[in-house]
């Protein structure tokens, strides 16, 4: 009986904790009950904080498809990718810079669902009549031209490397699983 109540009571706890967790949920709920009680300033400043909250769950996950570093290098990945999105018209985006030792250095961004990069599919497509060339990563193609390395995954994400060797930076490359990259945000 005592082992009933002490479950049951748990189970209680452990949804109470779960729900309050959510802060996207209770962003929305506020905003609703601002709404019907009227305070429509209030409820679309609820409804903004939940669009930050959820445009950071999907920077977090964009950030996982970062590669780890090569050995002996070491891998930061940026904070500031989203403010300069928003400028840009919106999006996701990751970005992450290898360095070794401090002497070496090359920066990889991923953007996603951001109005510039479905330009980028044009000159892609054309990469041979700008001087450029293209190298196969796994089944993605990719345009190699001064020493920057630029890729569209599912016509909507934007895959470029610069700064370091193109040999290095396509090694690097060919770790992200393009596939599951693809799936990214559905």
């Amino acid at each position: 009986m005592i082992r009933t109540i002490l479950l049951s009571a748990s189970i209680t706890l452990g949804a109470a904790a779960a729900a309050s967790a959510d802060e996207i949920t209770d962003a929305l709920t506020s905003a609703i009950e601002a709404y019907e009680d009227g305070d429509v300033k209030y409820a679309l400043e609820e409804l903004e904080y939940a669009k930050q909250l959820m445009a950071a769950m999907k920077a977090d996950e964009l950030v996982s498809f970062l590669p780890d570093p090569p050995e002996g290098w070491s891998r930061e990945v940026s904070t500031e990718m989203g403010a300069g999105l928003a400028m840009m018209g919106g999006g996701t985006g990751a970005e992450a810079e290898y360095s070794k030792d401090g002497e070496e250095a090359f920066t990889i961004t991923l953007m996603a669902d951001n109005p510039m990069v479905g330009a980028m599919a044009g000159m892609l497509g054309n990469a041979a009549a700008i001087g450029a060339r293209i190298e196969r990563v796994g089944r993605q193609k990719m345009m190699v031209q001064d020493g920057e390395i630029t890729g569209l995954v599912d016509s909507r994400i934007l895959v470029q490397a610069k700064g370091g060797d193109p040999e290095l930076m396509l090694g690097v490359l060919k770790t992200i699983d393009y596939r599951a990259l693809a799936d990214f945000g559905r």
